[in-house]
């Protein structure tokens, strides 16, 4: 296969959770525990921080992580990474993992997971998926902050969104997969999502994903039993330190 890359987003600042990057998690900034779990992975040949921060950067020094610098403003960490892989040189036909910043509870086998479908030349950009059980998750599938992906039968997502999908219109129980907003691309994938507009789904569900599949560009979607929590609000950080402090336990 093809070499294969990390880069973290890492923006500093968050309307919800200032300073999210840096924000203590056991001792350590939240940055440096997605970063030392990606690295962990053995597919990935290296992993950098891409920031537009020199407080998130001086951080990344301190703790000796990769760091590179990147623009202020950019509408999307998807952006931030194609600079960052522009700045860096990678290969044309590389396959670049954005691994999202604030993602402290990710573990490296899901990258191999990821990682797994660009062993086939016509995949172009995979993510991942997990279960929800209509009974347990029920709370996640009807949240329209879970964002919830039906795929074709090759794998392939059909759609995206944030309202429960499937609908089981004769009450048959379908299946529900969870999101989990970690990226794959092949450079060439990444350069041209980043050329295309917002498109109109995109922006009526908020979801950037939606961006590829309104442009016929195919995303595999990859199933994992793995679950992560995202950082967006002060409650989120406070479960994720007391889920690290009970698996350090």
């Amino acid at each position: 296969m093809t070499s294969c890359y990390g880069i973290i987003p890492a923006r500093y600042a968050s309307t919800r959770l200032p300073g999210k990057p840096l924000v203590d998690i056991c001792g350590k900034p939240m940055i440096w525990h997605v970063a030392t779990r990606a690295m962990r992975c053995s597919a990935l040949e290296k992993v950098w921080i891409a920031t537009d921060d020199e407080r998130v950067a001086e951080s990344a020094r301190k703790y000796e992580l990769p760091c590179v610098m990147t623009a202020a403003r950019h509408p999307s960490g998807t952006d931030r990474v194609r600079e960052a892989a522009g700045i860096l040189g990678l290969p044309s036909d590389a396959v670049i993992v954005n691994i999202q910043g604030d993602e402290p509870l990710l573990e490296a086998a899901m990258l191999g997971e990821l990682l797994a479908p660009f062993e086939e030349s016509d995949v172009q950009c995979a993510t991942l998926a997990t279960p929800l059980d209509p009974v347990s998750d029920a709370q996640l599938i009807a949240s329209p902050n879970q964002v919830k992906v039906v795929r074709n039968l090759r794998g392939d997502a059909l759609y995206f969104s944030r309202a429960p999908i499937p609908y089981p219109r004769d009450g048959a129980t379908p299946e529900y997969l969870g999101h989990v907003g970690i990226y794959a691309f092949r450079r060439q994938t990444l350069e041209r999502m980043s050329a295309l507009p917002p498109s109109p789904l995109e922006q009526l569900e908020k979801l950037e994903q939606l961006r590829l599949l309104e442009n016929g560009i195919p995303m595999r979607v990859v199933t994992t039993a793995f679950r992560t929590c995202g950082v967006d609000t002060p409650e989120d950080l406070e479960f994720v330190r007391r889920e690290m402090e009970r698996r350090a336990g």
